[in-house]
C-alpha cells in the first residue's frame, strides 16, 4: 500500500563494522548553477572529473549502517515508442515491463526491506508494487523521485525533437549538462532533486531500504551518492529494472557517512541484460572492455581477501565456468589476463568456451582467441607491501579501504594508469571495427580501472565494491579516447546460487 507516512517499525538491520580511515570524506557535486565544462582528451590527462567542485552540504551522519536498493521501473509503452516521457505521466508498463519487474521481485524475494520509497509516476509505482510483492511494510511516495523534468520535449518521438528544437535537441544529446529549455537546465535541478532524495532517505528510521524509481533519477542519485557532478549524466547505465546498491557505513565521529557503491546496473542474465550488445546511453558501441574477477582462491584465511598467488578453490572454478558461459554468445577478441594462477585459470575457462563456442559440429574449425598476460595488472606485490594487515571481508563494502598506506594505495593507482593506457591502445586497434577485450585479474586493480575509466583519481576507489567472479563491462561509444559508459558493475547475477546475495544479512540488530 502507498502512503505519505515517514514512520516505520525497525524489525531488522544491518551488522555494523568500522571504515580504517579515520579521515572525513567530502560529498564532491557539481554546481547546479555553474556551466559544466564539456569533457576532452586533454582534461583526461589532467586526472579528476573536469567540473569537480566541493560542495559545502554534505550528506546527513547515521547511526547504523544502511543499504539502499535502486531499481529503474520496467519498460514502458513510451520506452517502446521511443517517446520522451520525463516526469510526464502518461505511459504504463508493457507486458515485457510488467515481466521485466517480475524479474527483479525474484532477485530480492528473500531480502529483508525495511521500506519502499517510490516515484509517484504509474510506471514506477506499479513497478514497485511488484517487486514489493506480499510484503506488509509501506511504500512510500516521493515526488522528488519523479523522473527528470525535461519541459516541452516531454511527449515528442526523437525524431520530433530533432526537427521542432534543432540545436537545443543537440545539445541534449551532446551536452546534456549544460542543457538548457524553456528557462531550466533540467540535469543540474535533478541532480539537486537528487541531494534532497538522499537527505529524506538517510534521515528515515530505516536500514534496509528499497527505492524504485526512473533512469534519469537514478543515474543521479548513484552519481550524487559518490560525488560525481552532472557531467556524468548518461555515464552510468540504467537499464528497465537494472538494480543499483549503494552502501552507506556511519563514520565514528559522526560525521557524514562513508559511500560505497556496491553494484551498478544488476539483472539477471537475459538477451536484454548489461553484457548484452547495442547501444550504451542511446549511442551505439563497438568497443568494449569486460572486467573480469579472478575466481576465489584457495586459501581465504590470509589478512586479505584473495590475496597471493594461490590456485582457485571449487568455488571460483564454479565461478569461473559461470563467467565463461555467461559471455559464450559475445565474440570476444582478445582476453589480458595478470599472470597470477587464479587469473590464469579464469582466462583459460572463458578461452575454452570461447573458442569451442562456433564448433559444434563434427566439421567445425575451433575459432582462435588471443590470450596476453600483462604485467602491469600483478598488483599483488604492491598491496602487499601494506605495513598493516587489512582486515576487512571481500563482503563488505569499500575493503580497499582496508589498505590505509598512502603508499599502497598511490603504487596500486599508478601501476593501474599503466595498465589503462595497454588496454585503451589494444582497444584502438583499427583493424577491427568491433572489439571486446575480457581483462583478467585481481578486484583491487580492476576498481582502479573503472576510476580511470570515470577520469577520477586515487580517493575516490573506496566508493567502489567488486566480488571475486563479478563482471563490470566499459563501453566507448565515442572511441577509446573518449570517456566510457559504466554499463554495469560488480555483476554477479550469472552465478546464481554461488553469488552474494543482494542485500547483506540483517539479522544483527547493532548500533554503530
Amino acid at each position: 500500500m502507498f502512503c505519505s507516512s515517514s514512520h516505520l517499525l525497525l524489525h531488522r538491520c544491518f551488522s555494523t563494522y568500522t571504515v580504517p580511515h579515520s579521515t572525513s570524506i567530502a560529498v564532491r557535486s557539481s554546481s547546479s548553477l555553474q556551466e559544466i565544462p564539456k569533457s576532452t582528451p586533454e582534461s583526461k590527462e589532467q586526472g579528476g572529473p573536469t567540473s569537480l567542485l566541493y560542495s559545502s552540504t554534505s550528506f546527513p551522519s547515521i547511526k547504523a549502517a544502511k543499504r539502499v536498493v535502486l531499481v529503474r521501473h520496467g519498460q514502458s509503452t513510451w520506452n517502446e515508442e521511443g517517446r520522451i516521457q520525463g516526469s510526464s505521466n502518461f505511459s504504463v508498463l508493457t507486458q515485457k515491463g510488467e515481466a521485466q519487474a517480475e524479474t527483479s521481485r525474484q532477485m530480492v524475494a528473500d531480502d529483508a526491506f525495511d521500506v519502499c520509497f517510490s516515484s509517484p509516476l504509474v510506471r514506477s509505482k506499479r513497478t514497485a508494487e511488484i517487486i514489493w510483492d506480499t510484503r506488509k511494510e509501506e511504500i512510500i511516495t516521493e515526488y522528488d523521485l519523479r523522473e527528470i523534468d525535461l519541459y516541452s520535449f516531454q511527449g515528442l518521438l526523437k525524431h520530433e525533437g530533432k526537427a521542432k528544437f534543432g540545436a537545443a535537441f543537440r545539445q541534449w544529446q551532446l551536452d546534456a549538462a549544460n542543457f538548457n529549455i524553456d528557462g531550466h537546465y533540467p540535469v543540474r535541478e535533478l541532480w539537486a532533486r537528487a541531494r534532497s532524495c538522499w537527505t529524506k532517505i538517510l534521515t528515515h528510521e530505516s536500514k534496509s531500504v528499497l527505492v524504485v524509481a526512473h533512469n534519469a533519477v537514478n543515474q543521479a542519485l548513484v552519481a550524487t551518492a559518490i560525488g560525481l557532478g552532472t557531467e556524468y549524466f548518461r555515464i552510468l547505465l540504467q537499464s528497465n529494472c537494472g538494480v543499483s546498491v549503494l552502501d552507506f557505513t556511519p563514520q565514528a565521529d559522526g560525521g557524514p557517512p562513508y559511500i560505497c557503491l556496491n553494484r551498478l546496473n544488476q539483472q539477471l542474465a537475459t538477451p536484454s541484460s548489461p553484457l548484452a550488445g547495442g547501444s550504451s546511453g542511446g549511442r551505439k558501441t563497438n568497443k568494449r572492455i569486460i572486467l573480469v574477477c579472478h575466481g576465489s582462491q584457495a586459501n581465504t584465511e590470509v589478512s586479505f581477501p584473495n590475496l597471493g598467488d594461490q590456485p582457485m578453490n571449487m568455488l571460483g572454478v564454479i565461478q569461473a565456468q559461470k563467467t565463461a558461459e555467461l559471455l559464450l554468445d559475445l565474440t570476444v577478441n582478445c582476453i589480458i589476463t595478470s599472470s597470477k594462477v587464479a587469473s590464469v585459470e579464469t582466462a583459460n575457462a572463458i578461452s575454452r568456451v570461447q573458442e569451442a563456442a562456433d564448433c559444434l559440429g563434427a566439421d567445425c574449425v575451433p575459432r582462435y582467441v588471443e590470450m596476453k598476460q600483462m604485467q602491469d595488472l600483478d598488483v599483488v606485490k604492491v598491496l602487499g607491501q601494506s605495513k598493516q594487515e587489512a582486515t576487512e571481508v571481500p563482503q563488505q563494502p569499500g575493503w580497499i579501504n582496508g589498505f590505509e598506506d598512502g603508499v599502497v594505495m598511490t603504487a596500486l593507482w599508478d601501476q593501474s594508469g599503466k595498465a589503462w593506457e595497454s588496454l585503451l591502445e589494444e582497444l584502438s586497434d583499427e583493424s577491427e571495427e568491433e572489439k571486446i577485450v575480457v581483462v583478467v585479474s585481481h578486484p583491487a586493480v580492476h576498481i582502479a580501472l573503472i576510476g580511470r575509466c570515470l577520469n577520477l583519481s586515487k580517493e575516490w576507489m573506496g566508493s567502489f565494491h567488486l566480488d571475486a567472479g563479478s563482471i563490470s563491462v566499459l563501453d566507448f561509444p565515442d572511441g577509446p579516447g573518449r570517456r566510457g559508459v559504466v554499463r554495469c558493475i560488480n555483476y554477479t547475477a550469472h552465478l546464481g546460487r554461488w553469488s552474494i546475495p543482494i542485500t547483506r544479512s540483517t539479522s544483527d540488530d547493532e548500533e554503530f
